[in-house]
């Protein structure tokens, strides 16, 4: 069946966060708190062990007392907010008002960077007259990331976890992308990196392809074949 939407999800797909040490000096500066190179790089190394940088790379293990909200932790905003701010206040930091500015800092549109073919394969996508969705696991809202970085007019629809309350890999996400894309899922398909969640639409039917959860500058075109795969 030809191809007549297509589903992206958004971190480590489309875009990818900062680094750990980028995002804690960020908030350093911000609230003026005096940390040495060498401090904040081991601060750093510790936020993105205990997971704590929404985006980033997934904790090393999760604490009992945040297992429950870390796996509900895209449902709602709140949820959100406290599984990422609970992990973050595993780490000694010379700050408590950090705690806040971090979880502020990464749904800033600084804090992201678009993947080098993102505009190009989001224009093709268009110029084709190709539907576009946005189906993401997440507390916040994104579209500020995409106007700031210019790829909002190439997105028709935002589907996020926690606006509808609804987390990947549930099928039932990937379905409200579709009718508001208006095409059968049968006839989309669902770009990723994470092979259980954005896998998830393949049990309604829709075509997956998976890309690699890398650094920007280690993934130059890993979007670009799929331009060829809605042919």
């Amino acid at each position: 069946m030809t191809i007549k939407g297509v589903l992206f999800d958004f971190s480590g797909t489309l875009f990818r966060i900062e680094s750990a040490v980028s995002w804690l000096r960020s908030a350093l500066a911000e609230l003026e708190v005096p940390l040495s190179d060498g401090e904040s790089a081991r601060a750093a190394e510790a936020l993105e062990r205990a997971g704590a940088l929404p985006g980033g790379a997934h904790p090393a293990s999760v604490p009992d007392h945040l297992a429950d909200l870390w796996s509900t932790r895209d449902r709602t905003a709140e949820l959100h907010r406290a599984a990422f701010t609970g992990l973050a206040r595993e780490v000694p930091l010379p700050d408590p008002r950090l705690y806040d500015a971090l979880y502020a800092r990464h749904m800033t549109p600084p804090a992201w960077q678009p993947y080098a073919d993102a505009a190009e394969v989001l224009a093709g996508l268009r110029e084709r007259g190709i539907g576009v969705a946005v189906v993401s696991n997440i507390g916040w809202d994104l579209r500020p990331v995409f106007r700031a970085h210019g790829l909002d007019a190439y997105v028709d629809a935002y589907v996020l976890s926690y606006e509808h309350e609804i987390q990947k890999p549930d099928p039932r996400l990937f379905a409200v992308a579709c009718d508001a894309l208006g095409v059968d899922p049968r006839e989309a398909l669902m770009v990723g990196d994470d092979r259980r969640a954005d896998g998830g639409a393949a049990g309604l039917g829709c075509a997956v392809h998976f890309v690699e959860h890398l650094p920007v500058e280690r993934r130059p075109g890993a979007l670009r074949p799929v331009l060829g795969l809605v042919g």
